[in-house]
């Protein structure tokens, strides 16, 4: 058999905070009913305190991690941190998670890609176990959306929370792990979901904060029409070059943007809801920690040989569709 690039374990975190829908009421014209009805999200979680930034849920959820497969920190050769929501623009907050997990004998980066971050360091990670340069591997998708996000805009505050999850990849030589992958980019979605301040182009000023430039800003109906056509043609792509279909699929595992275009992408790959991992309701959008969170929910109900297709999509516009079989779990 090929060598291929197996999941062999997942960790994740949280933050304590809950924000609910009742909450966001007394901060902007909405309420609960619209908010689950438009999205399917009742609460999601917000990281607190000072000094708090996304290496802070990604340690945690390495952490849980390491000890959870019993890996020691000097045995990973490589951490990947896939992010919209950095610390800092540099170092990496990869290499602060590291740190914080002392791990030592890895070189660590992070991938911007938005909410298709994860499935694309994904993709990365596996290609060079794939290449036999590394045994272990570790993948994270971690954001703090709380940081760029405007609790005066009622159509964006509703949607992010913040998450993290991680994943161990090991080398297999019996048919387990990351088999296929789809993945695009295309620019034209620039200006349908971007945060308009704080790069290079427009750095920080007293113009870009007083005009509320460095949060998130999106164009929902545009977007959630490229989200459903996107997400949809990659998975189905993957599910029939592999020979899958409604039947063999185990698990639909979408990026957990809005449960419209979760049910939209179901539909149109011809899954049944009892097969699609959902985790909004609890989260909202934690962007690149959407899909490690959701495998790390629903890691008892997997087993051994189980066909998972992940699928996500993102700003840019980025979207992609991973077939992975799982490899372990009884």
């Amino acid at each position: 058999m090929k060598l291929t690039a197996a999941i062999t374990g997942v960790g994740a975190y949280v933050p304590e905070y809950v924000l609910t829908n009742q909450e966001l009421e007394k901060l902007v014209d909405t309420n609960d009913e619209w908010i689950q009805t438009r999205t399917g999200i009742k609460e999601r979680r917000i990281l607190k305190g000072e000094n708090q930034g996304t290496s802070v849920m990604g340690i945690k959820a390495v952490q849980q991690l390491l000890d959870k497969t019993g890996t020691r920190p000097e045995e990973v050769e490589l951490l990947i941190c896939a992010t919209t929501t950095p610390d800092m623009v540099f170092p990496a907050t990869a290499n602060i998670i590291c740190e914080g997990v002392g791990i030592k004998n890895a070189f660590s980066y992070d991938i911007s890609a938005a909410c298709s971050g994860f499935l694309f360091s994904l993709a990365t990670g596996a290609s060079f176990i794939r290449a036999g340069l590394y045994k272990k591997v570790i993948v994270v998708g971690a954001d703090k959306m709380s940081a760029i996000t405007d609790y005066t805009d009622r159509s964006t505050c509703i949607l992010f929370g913040d998450g993290a999850g991680a994943v161990l990849l090991e080398p297999s030589t019996d048919g387990y792990g990351i088999l296929d992958q789809e993945l695009r980019s295309d620019g034209v979605g620039e200006p349908y979901l971007y945060q308009k301040a704080g790069g290079s182009r427009r750095p920080p000023s007293i113009e870009t904060v007083t005009n509320r430039e460095h949060f998130v800003y999106q164009e929902g109906a545009t977007v959630y029409k490229f989200a459903v056509k996107g997400m949809a043609d990659v998975a189905g792509t993957v599910a029939e070059r592999n020979g899958l279909n409604a039947n063999t699929i185990d698990w639909l595992v979408p990026h957990q943007a809005n449960k419209r275009i979760i049910d939209a992408t179901a539909s149109r790959v011809g899954i049944g809801a009892d097969k699609v991992m959902l985790n909004i309701y609890k989260y909202g959008n934690t962007t690149s920690a959407t899909i490690p969170l959701c495998l790390s929910d629903y890691e008892s109900q997997l087993r051994k040989g189980n066909n998972l297709i992940l699928a996500a999509f993102g700003g840019g516009f980025t979207w992609g569709a991973l077939y992975v079989k799982w490899a372990y779990g009884e």
